[in-house]
């Protein structure tokens, strides 16, 4: 869910969009009897373990990476609807191998149908509750069995608990729902996948999806979400921080902000003038935003950098151009029909 405040101005300069093809991992995503989906997330990591980062082992974290060359095996949670579907369905049409997760089997299922009879089987699907830390080591052992390795992990899971009321009258399940999915489940996500990249050859790149109440403005009617959401910033600083400590240099930390959605969480709190206002001004599809965000992200590993990126799609500029435009358009439209 995006903010219907004005973001803050900032120096963001929208990177060179590339959009490369190529060869696509032919690994079979069927899984248990020819079922497309797993049902059941049972903890896979014993025998495999994850070796943890220790900043102890130099050795390992100042190797050089190899290069990082498409098509690009993209890991989406919460990506079975919204924002994170358009954004699956983008790199899928870039060539790139893509594997959806959701908390419904019945979504994961019906959505991986759809994308398979479109795109073949260079995507592949799983439950998962961002919550849960077995969950999430299940995704990332499901990863390994099908695509072997990922580049691309996208934290796109979160929730309003599709509530819009001051905190105050906010339920506990309510409250309970958002910060465990939004704080919670972003920091084991996280955990998992720098874990999981810190031992590719390759490397990885993780992208923290902002929101509401992220550039530190009100969010009055969903406090809670956009306290949450305030922490992914934060988050991401930190990471960015610790990866640089222990001169990590194959892992880095990206925030990537796709600005006001028409998804259903958007417009499910659009009862205000004041937010009809703003969104029938800035907000925009997720394919269009999907479009613009996935060409930036492919551009990163795209240069081979590893620097930290703040990608935004409605950036200060862009959001002040649109009002005034809207504005001044509406100003010489209501003139010409009082001439008329």
């Amino acid at each position: 869910m995006a903010s219907v405040a004005l973001p803050a101005i900032s120096s963001y300069t929208a990177l060179p969009r590339i959009l490369v093809g190529g060869r696509f991992n032919s690994t079979s995503g069927l899984v248990g009897g020819g079922s497309l989906v797993r049902r059941s997330l049972p903890c896979l990591c014993s025998a495999r373990k994850l070796r943890t980062f220790r900043a102890e082992t130099p050795d390992v974290s100042k190797r050089e990476r190899e290069p990082m060359l498409p098509p690009y095996n993209v890991l989406i949670t919460g990506s079975t609807k919204g924002i994170g579907y358009a954004l699956a369905r983008e790199f899928l049409k870039a060539g790139d191998n893509v594997l959806i997760c959701s908390r419904s089997a019945e979504r994961v299922e019906s959505v991986l149908r759809d994308l398979r009879k479109e795109f073949g089987e260079r995507v592949w699907g799983t439950v998962c509750d961002v919550r849960e830390g077995k969950d999430v080591k299940a995704l990332v052992s499901f990863a390994h069995e099908t695509l072997g390795y990922i580049d691309i992990w996208i934290n796109n899971a979160g929730s309003n608990a599709y509530s819009y009321k001051p905190l105050a009258e906010t339920s506990d399940d309510d409250l309970m729902e958002v910060v465990t999915t939004n704080t919670l489940g972003l920091m084991i996500c996280c955990r998992e996948a720098i874990n999981m990249m810190f031992d590719q050859p390759r490397g990885g790149h993780i992208f923290n999806i902002d929101g509401a109440g992220s550039d530190g403005r009100p969010t009055p009617r969903f406090a809670a979400y956009g306290a949450t959401k305030r922490s992914v910033v934060h988050l991401t600083k930190s990471l960015q921080a610790e990866l640089q400590m222990h001169e990590v240099k194959n892992v880095m930390v990206h925030n990537l902000s796709p600005g006001m959605v028409t998804t259903d969480l958007l417009m499910s709190g659009a009862i205000t003038k004041q937010a009809k206002f703003f969104i029938n001004i800035l907000a925009e599809p997720p394919e269009v935003v999907a479009e613009y965000l996935v060409s930036s992200i492919r551009s990163i590993p795209g240069s081979q950098s590893m620097k930290p990126t703040y990608i935004r799609f409605l950036t200060g500029f862009k959001a002040y151009s649109q009002i005034f435009s809207r504005l001044a358009f509406g100003a010489r439209r209501n003139r010409y029909l009082i001439e008329d």
